[in-house]
């Protein structure tokens, strides 16, 4: 299956992709673009059949998509986004390949898009009669009442350039999609946006999928319905961008302080709640604001951090940024350097536990590495 897309933002930020629904593009996202586009590479995609996405020539399930989604994204871990079909696309691979998911954001979507028959008889009506009659009902379903025709219009005008056959497909597709009894594998920190007059997937969606995935939280957005981001696209990039916090700050703090640490830390906070946006404010301050700046490099910044912390006092941070001294680079030998400089200006009995710390750290370290001989 091949899926066009295109990209947008830094070239060193880390991924997030982020899919259309069902009848729209690439360009459904393009209000978000702006805030997201900062910090993050933005890889958004068009379903088969839509917008440049050759017609899909046979069958498909969203599991297919899924997999071509992986495909584009390439090796390695990344966060992944979408509006109903696409959020169906992102849950799809949230739960069957976890590991590969650092974020999820499901925006107006479902693990399950109600009665198959109603899709089936959809598809079937669009094989006979085109899409047409697809624009007044659908679009409809999009936006609330008071939307702007400057809003609705070019989605509607995305939908009736979809090819027919791709669209039924795609229709298809959705009357076999069920993950509700999947939803507890999802090991991604994860937000749920709903629209409160969402037709197409009612609160009771999103609410089923917070209760069903772990730590996932949910934000509704007033006065908005199926097409939440484009209808209010201030408030969706606002949520978004809290939630995913600072891209490249992310990319840093995985690098520096390691995978395992930070899935733990960022876990934790959205199970207990009380330590989400402490989490979203360091990962964007310390690490997208100080540690990426260009004027020192990160062994000269962990030299520093590791000497402020033993004039401090903070043991429990020491030990994490003493394996985090060793993952950017500096040695056991500058390690006790840097401790041994602090015994001067910090105090011997403060060098004295530093040393105790990084002493365990380091054991604890080659132990590791005898194990995985």
């Amino acid at each position: 299956m091949e899926l066009r897309h295109r990209i947008d933002g830094p070239d060193d930020a880390p991924l997030l992709v982020l899919g259309p629904s069902l009848g729209t593009t690439t360009h459904l996202w393009d209000p978000q673009i702006p805030e997201l586009a900062r910090t993050w590479r933005v890889l958004r995609y068009d379903l088969p059949g839509h917008g440049a996405s050759p017609a899909a020539t046979e069958p498909f399930g969203v599991a297919d998509v899924a997999d071509a989604v992986l495909a584009l994204a390439g090796p390695g871990r990344f966060a992944v986004g979408g509006v109903s079909f696409g959020g169906a696309v992102a849950l799809s691979i949230a739960v069957n390949h976890p590991g590969r998911v650092s974020e999820l954001v499901l925006c107006c979507t479902s693990a399950r898009f109600g009665d198959p028959a109603t899709w089936r008889q959809r598809a079937a009506r669009v094989r006979a009669e085109g899409m047409g009659w697809l624009a007044g009902m659908v679009t409809a379903r999009w936006f609330t009442h008071g939307a702007e025709s400057a809003v609705a219009e070019p989605m509607q005008s995305s939908l009736l350039g979809t090819d027919a056959e791709s669209y039924a497909l795609a229709c298809d597709a959705l009357a076999t999609y069920d993950l509700r009894d999947h939803l507890p594998r999802v090991t991604a920190r994860t937000l749920v946006i709903a629209g409160d007059r969402d037709p197409a997937t009612p609160i009771e969606h999103a609410e089923l999928l917070g209760e069903g995935i772990p730590g996932a939280r949910l934000a509704v957005v007033p006065e908005a319905a199926h097409l939440a981001n484009v209808e209010r696209p201030a408030v969706v990039a606002g949520l978004m961008s809290r939630f995913l916090g600072h891209g490249r700050g992310m990319k840093a703090r995985r690098e520096v302080l390691g995978e395992e640490y930070v899935d733990r830390a960022l876990a934790s906070g959205a199970a207990s709640g009380l330590t989400a946006d402490f989490q979203e404010f360091i990962t964007r301050y310390a690490w997208g604001d100080i540690w990426i700046r260009p004027g020192l490099d990160r062994r000269t910044r962990s030299v520093i951090t590791l000497t402020a912390l033993v004039a401090r006092g903070h043991l429990d941070e020491l030990a994490l940024h003493v394996r985090a001294a060793l993952r950017v680079g500096l040695t056991p030998d500058e390690i006790a350097e840097v401790l041994l400089q602090t015994a001067v200006y910090c105090g011997v009995p403060a060098a004295n536990a530093a040393f105790g710390v990084a002493s365990r750290v380091l054991r604890e370290m080659d132990a590791q590495s005898d194990d995985k001989e």
